[in-house]
């Protein structure tokens, strides 16, 4: 690819806040968003813990005749991307609609609309299922539906690799850039709380079961026991320098480098192939490990998936040379959302020159030696961080971001 990619604005819904302000305070502070779920009783199920996302009402963020014809998740993304087209001073009706396009990452889809209407179609008849279900359970409702809200009539897609989706959204976004179009705006949110999207969740077996919010999520923890989920997620603007130059408007990074691959199947033995994500990203980037200052991890919270993925960056940067963090420990991991949401926090890193911490981590496994950025913040100068997501069934992805060569977004 030959474009450069700025972020140009963001917007967040996470466990940790409404709008990136208050979720980076949050994070900076240590501050875990994990509690009992509170969207359905989860007290017969063997999950009933989750990141949810709090004081969000949907009728004041979502245009009115929009809530009755999509799902939660899509209304988390429709009210982010509102935050993120403020936050980069876009007004879309003053652009050229088809040099604005739209690439969103989906996991599950819209779990909570389409359990609504299964139970009317199990307890009425297909005569009582909305005609809104045929649209919006699917993966790229949100994509659809941000581009027709704003008149975005550009190259419009959805990636669907759970939370390695994440990082591929904005390669692609990247490469939409490259063929032409302004603006790209991009991201994605999950919204996986529901009994019949909890039960999904369930088969990979990779969820935490302890019920203690303090103790569930720990990943490259001695005593991992598994992920805890949670909704929300960050949709962002990416920008030609040329487009945010004309307007006049600063960014808060570069898109550098990217890269994927797909792990072999278990039963053949072969390791992982995160290890050539990360050494194609940064090939891509045209950087060497030593100009990474900091690693944004998947922590998958798993003790052979840690494990694997501690190897993987010991391979490319040497035992404990590289800070680590996963400050997705304070929200869950939020599966399409989960990436996006550490993009911000690689970008906002790089701003203010502090990296946040993994909370919970009691003992570090020995078979984890990383440099892992643990309880408290650190102060150092960001310029350049990796970002590293894997999705249940072997996807690997690597995302590089660093400093701007224009002027940065000035802290809050």
């Amino acid at each position: 690819m030959t474009s450069r990619a700025l972020i140009t604005g963001i917007g967040v819904l996470a466990p940790t806040g409404l709008g990136h302000d208050d979720h980076w305070a949050a994070t900076l502070r240590g501050e875990t968003a994990i509690g009992p779920l509170q969207r359905f009783d989860p007290s017969t199920y063997p999950i009933r813990l989750g990141g949810e996302v709090p004081g969000f009402v949907t009728k004041d963020r979502v245009p009115g005749r929009l809530v009755p014809q999509t799902d939660h998740w899509t209304h988390l993304a429709l009210a982010a991307t509102d935050l993120a087209l403020l936050d980069a001073d876009i007004r879309p009706a003053e652009l050229p609609e088809y040099e604005m396009a739209v690439v969103t990452a989906s996991s599950s889809g819209g779990v909570e609309f389409g359990q609504r209407e299964i139970e009317r179609l199990w307890a009425n008849g297909p005569r009582h299922v909305g005609a809104y279900q045929s649209i919006a359970w699917f993966y790229a409702a949100t994509t659809g539906q941000i581009s027709i809200r704003h008149g975005m009539r550009g190259p419009c897609g959805v990636v669907v690799a759970e939370q390695a989706g994440g990082l591929e959204a904005f390669a692609q976004a990247r490469r939409v850039l490259d063929d032409g179009a302004r603006i790209v705006v991009s991201g994605g949110t999950d919204a996986p709380f529901s009994p019949y999207g909890l039960t999904c969740q369930l088969s990979n077996g990779r969820l935490s079961r302890i019920d203690d919010p303090d103790r569930a999520y720990r990943p490259f923890d001695g005593e991992a026991a598994g992920y805890v989920p949670g909704e929300g997620g960050a949709i962002v603007i990416v920008e030609t320098p040329a487009s945010a130059a004309e307007r006049g408007v600063p960014g808060y990074g570069e898109i550098a480098g990217y890269a994927a691959t797909f792990d072999p199947p278990p039963w053949t033995g072969q390791p992982s192939a995160l290890r050539a994500a990360i050494q194609g990203a940064l090939r891509d980037a045209e950087l060497d490990p030593s100009e990474v200052d900091a690693v944004f991890a998947d922590a998958a919270g798993d003790p052979d998936l840690d494990a694997a993925e501690a190897a993987a960056i010991c391979a490319v940067f040497g035992a404990y040379a590289v800070p680590v963090t996963a400050p997705k420990t304070m929200t869950g991991r939020l599966y399409a959302g989960g990436a996006p949401l550490d993009l911000v926090d690689a970008l906002l890193s790089i701003r203010d020159a502090v990296l946040p911490p993994t909370i919970g981590v009691r003992t570090l496994s020995p078979d984890c030696r990383i440099d892992l950025v643990r309880d408290r913040r650190r102060q150092l100068p960001v310029r350049t961080a990796l970002i590293i997501a894997r999705g249940y069934g072997g996807f690997n992805a690597a995302l590089v971001v660093r400093a701007c060569q224009v002027p940065t977004k000035r802290s809050s």
